[in-house]
């Protein structure tokens, strides 16, 4: 099913019993952050809150919270197109006239990929304007209880090439609404709007930006999806949507927006302006700091007569981001191959928050051209913020973590097989490096036939200055001893004893809690969002012709650290307000978790 706004969509979730309408006044203060997150952590539905204090808009979230709904927003047919072009490049290199004719159902499909004008009475975006305070009573959610303020948390921003404007960017940037004409824009340098944002600085101009809220669930998957940068975020949408996407004019002047949006806040970001942005509980699961971002000064909104206010709550995975991250992964799988060459499959891990760790099986068909293929990989796009690089030439899925680690220690020679880089860029909500924006990077690799046997089970006695261990997978020990603050350099001290007690655990994570070895999810965020490789990263090694080569094992120290942001955790009264409250919330729901 095709649905060309949200509208269609909610129908579909309501008819399929994913949706519960709260009817009960709730505050969009904490208290709608805190029935989401419960929702999302027991696989409940989608809510429909229509009573939000202070805003005449009603507000809908958790909308993608589950793979079933994620599947009834897009269904089968984009990642089959998308697997029929790949399969018909074979076919169609060089083109033949048969070939072109057994192909000429998905070429049908191709021409409808586009924009297409609608008339200004037909457009729904357009019932409804402001100009004075345009953002007044807009239900912005204030999720956690140290954010700055209420941000908007699932805005698309748009904007086009200060000198090429047929190259447009739909990203998804979040926004500290700060009064009713002004929010932060949250828009990161190594973002498609960053780079737009700064070729208009560099000229001393302002940045046009039309933000919408709403429209084809197809345009939220493409703003989230990490297509190389002169690739039309707008194009994918259309693509995802199975026909052109239904624009119009703004009659007030500026980008034509999606004529089936819910709002569409136009405005413009001065150059050289910046304004305190922050805190804000991210997707890393912790708090993202103040900082001096863009501002964004809203110049009108449009909206529906009746619009719904879309929005997501963020956090500890798993969360919405994650379903998402699941489905765009799966769509765009397909073409990493063509983008670069070697590369088979690439996965990201939404338990992380996406860029601290990926992996990729690529092809080895000589000595070191994996390496290679890394190096390619971390100069593509988006993904040259990845923080942990692992790779193998086995086919294998990837988003088994713990077959994709046992397969690589078994095959991973700790004299060449791992590098790390210091001085690069992070992420700008990884907070384990130095400073903003910058960090390190490291790469594992695990290639060829195994060349030892992976312990499964731990015999060998206590380990100074550890309490406890368990084993996460073949090979991979997690150890659990005093804090990073009262002991730092137990890290150091670990890969200086267990190398010379020949330790046959290749992989050893120090850790704060030994538990997070019971589950993929707890072990990947935990690991891999609190250490930073050129730092965090202790073995025993030597140099030779300006090559490190290690000895196992491998330590992480993967312990909070002084200066990390805080964890994130709901305030106390709210969580016993909503306690109090949870059968009022549903009592005309079938859903009450």
């Amino acid at each position: 099913m095709i649905f060309e706004s949200l509208r269609p969509f909610i129908d579909e979730l309501r008819k399929n019993n994913e949706l519960a309408i709260i009817e009960a006044p709730v505050d969009p203060v904490l208290e709608i952050a805190e029935i989401h997150r419960r929702v999302i952590d027991r696989e409940g539905p989608a809510l429909l809150f229509t009573n939000v204090k202070g805003s005449p808009f009603p507000v809908v979230t958790n909308l993608f919270g589950t793979s079933r709904r994620v599947d009834l927003a897009f269904g089968p047919r984009p990642e089959q197109l998308v697997n029929r072009l790949v399969g018909a490049m074979d076919t169609l290199l060089p083109p033949t006239l048969p070939a072109l004719w057994r192909e000429k159902d998905m070429f049908f499909d191709l021409v409808k990929v586009g924009m297409r004008n609608v008339p200004r009475d037909r457009a729904p975006i357009l019932q409804g304007s402001r100009t004075e305070r345009p953002l007044a009573g807009l239900p912005a959610l204030t999720s956690w209880q140290e954010d700055g303020g209420p941000f908007v948390t699932l805005p698309l921003v748009y904007t086009e090439h200060p000198l090429h404007h047929k190259k447009h960017n739909l990203g998804m940037y979040r926004m500290q609404v700060y009064d009713d004409s002004t929010t932060g824009m949250h828009i990161q340098i190594h973002r498609g709007g960053g780079f737009h944002y700064h070729e208009a600085e560099l000229r001393n101009e302002a940045l046009p930006v039309s933000v919408f809220l709403g429209g084809p669930p197809a345009m939220i998957a493409s703003a989230i999806a990490p297509l190389p940068e002169n690739v039309p975020e707008l194009l994918l949408a259309s693509f995802i949507l199975g026909g052109k996407l239904p624009m119009v004019d703004n009659p007030l002047g500026g980008h034509r927006i999606p004529a089936e949006a819910e709002f569409a806040i136009v405005g413009n970001i001065p150059p050289h302006e910046r304004r305190p942005e922050g805190p804000f509980g991210d997707h890393y699961g912790y708090y993202s700091l103040k900082h001096d971002f863009p501002v964004f000064k809203v110049n009108h909104m449009w909206h529906r007569k009746d619009a719904i206010y879309p929005a997501t709550i963020v956090g500890k995975p798993r969360q919405e981001d994650y379903y998402m991250g699941e489905f765009l992964q799966r769509l765009l799988s397909p073409v990493f191959p063509i983008v670069m060459s070697g590369v088979r499959s690439l996965w990201t891990y939404a338990e992380t928050g996406f860029h601290p760790l990926a992996a990729a099986v690529v092809r080895e068909s000589y000595s070191r051209e994996a390496l290679g293929t890394a190096f390619r990989i971390l100069g593509e796009g988006q993904l040259s913020l990845t923080k942990f690089l692992i790779i193998t030439d086995r086919s294998i899925d990837l988003a088994d973590f713990p077959l994709l680690l046992e397969t690589v220690l078994e095959r991973f020679d700790p004299q060449r097989d791992m590098f790390i880089f210091n001085n690069t860029s992070h992420d700008t909500l990884d907070y384990t490096g130095p400073r903003l924006n910058h960090g390190s990077k490291a790469v594992l690799m695990g290639v060829g036939e195994p060349v030892r046997n992976l312990p499964g089970e731990y015999t060998d006695g206590e380990i100074s200055g550890i309490d406890r261990i368990k084993p996460y997978c073949r090979g991979c020990l997690v150890v659990e001893g005093a804090s990073y603050e009262s002991d730092p350099e137990l890290g150091a001290h670990l890969a200086e004893e267990l190398s010379a007690r020949n330790c046959e655990w290749p992989l050893i994570v120090l850790a704060d809690d030994a538990d997070i070895a019971d589950a993929q999810t707890p072990f990947l965020w935990t690991t891999f969002t609190r250490f930073n490789p050129a730092a965090d990263l202790y073995a025993a090694s030597e140099t030779s012709r300006h090559h490190i080569g290690y000895k196992l094992p491998i330590v992480i120290d993967a312990r909070m650290k002084p200066g990390y942001p805080d964890e994130l955790f709901p305030r106390e009264d709210i969580v016993q307000l909503v306690d109090r409250r949870w059968k009022e919330y549903f009592q005309t729901a079938s859903w009450i978790g």
